[in-house]
């Protein structure tokens, strides 16, 4: 592809593939040899391409960098992040495109069968990432294990990183280089449970990280910082704009929120509260497809009390 951009706002790294969307009246499915369901769905995306996705449509100039396979899968995927205007950098794995089969109840609410097909030896060469790497605000890293093999020279670079840890419950190795080596830690509360605010404190007190924000889907956010005292600060859920059909990439839109108001310069809650907007605007259409716009994200009905 084409360079486009001489700086990149955010530069994302891995994580893309297709969800097959399967909706089901509620979870978890009952046992039986057969269940009738609707019109099975397929959407590219995942939460590296989500990421992607989403902080373009917020106006951020973005790149895409994954490993993918030469195969149909990896053909929508190309073609969606094309029409969502991501510079896509791809290198072919021969382990193919990843996929995942989601089942989704009447609420939205979902339960996700992911296939990590990477081979574990894979790995980006760094004369593939280092470029893009020297041009970018902020790296994104997804929970690819070649893309823990970036960190040393994202430090050198003193390039500030993020990452998604999702359902991580303190315990499994795979995340925890990722958990300490990032300077914004997201996570999902539902992993670690009534165990979520020691992780947050583990995080902050063993890794560089300066915020980690924990999410808690329809109870909001929980954001703790570095300086900002041992209880986490609570932020509400925002009331979706329309009726909830898939929370399937929630979280990733509030990243996408929250990103774009680091990069604003907006304070921490302040960049919470944009998560928030993001994430419930991503459960009113299928498959990840509700994207918010910066217009939509800083309208006056979203902002805070007082900020009228």
């Amino acid at each position: 592809m084409t360079q486009r951009h001489a700086q990149y706002d955010v530069l994302v790294v891995g994580g893309s593939g297709v969800d097959t969307i399967v909706r089901v009246d509620s979870l978890p499915v009952p046992a039986a040899d057969s269940v009738h369901v609707g019109p099975i769905e397929e959407w590219p995306g995942h939460t590296g391409g989500n990421v992607a996705l989403g902080t373009r449509a917020l106006g951020l100039d973005v790149a895409l960098l994954d490993c993918i396979g030469d195969d149909w899968i990896g053909t929508q995927v190309r073609e969606r992040m094309a029409a969502g205007d991501v510079e896509f950098v791809p290198l072919i794995s021969s382990a193919g495109t990843r996929r995942a089969v989601n089942l989704v109840d009447a609420t939205g609410r979902r339960m996700s069968f992911y296939d990590s097909r990477d081979p574990a030896d894979l790995r980006m060469p760094r004369d593939f990432y280092l470029p893009r790497l020297r041009r970018t605000r902020h790296v994104h890293l997804s929970l690819m294990n070649f893309a823990r093999f970036l960190y040393d020279d994202i430090e050198e670079l003193g390039v500030p990183v993020s990452t998604d840890l999702h359902d991580w419950d303190g315990l499994a190795d795979h995340h925890r280089e990722f958990a300490l080596r990032s300077d914004l830690v997201f996570l999902s509360a539902a992993g670690a449970g009534e165990h979520t605010t020691d992780l947050m404190h583990e995080i902050l007190r063993e890794g560089r990280a300066e915020t980690v924000v924990a999410t808690a889907g329809a109870d909001g956010s929980y954001v703790l910082t570095r300086d900002g005292g041992p209880v986490p600060h609570h932020i509400p859920a925002t009331v979706p704009p329309a009726p909830v059909v898939d929370s399937n990439g929630a979280g990733d839109a509030f990243v996408c929120g929250f990103l774009y108001g680091r990069l604003a310069g907006r304070d921490v809650l302040e960049c919470a509260r944009l998560g928030a907007v993001a994430g419930a605007h991503a459960c009113t259409a299928p498959g990840s497809t509700a994207l918010v716009s910066r217009e939509a994200l800083s309208a006056p009905e979203h902002a805070p009390t007082g900020s009228r």
